[in-house]
């Protein structure tokens, strides 16, 4: 997780963490970095779409299994 998030630029990365890792509300991270909350917004769903490609998709189970009424 923490090379993921190396991999993020600055201000993205320090969004998704104050958000996720210090539990900050998009206001309380806007006034910290000064920016407005929308753009924390923008940038955290940015970082979360970008650290989700980073990591396999964990999915129900395989498709190979047999179906009803084959074995």
């Amino acid at each position: 997780m923490v090379r993921a998030l190396q991999g993020l630029p600055m201000r993205m990365r320090t969004v998704v963490v104050l958000r996720y890792f210090h539990d900050l509300s998009d206001n309380e991270i806007a006034a910290d970095l000064r920016i407005a909350p929308g753009t924390v917004r923008s940038q955290l769903a940015r970082g979360i779409d970008k650290l989700r490609g980073q990591f396999p998709t964990l999915s129900g189970p395989s498709s190979e299994q047999p179906s009803e009424g084959t074995q």
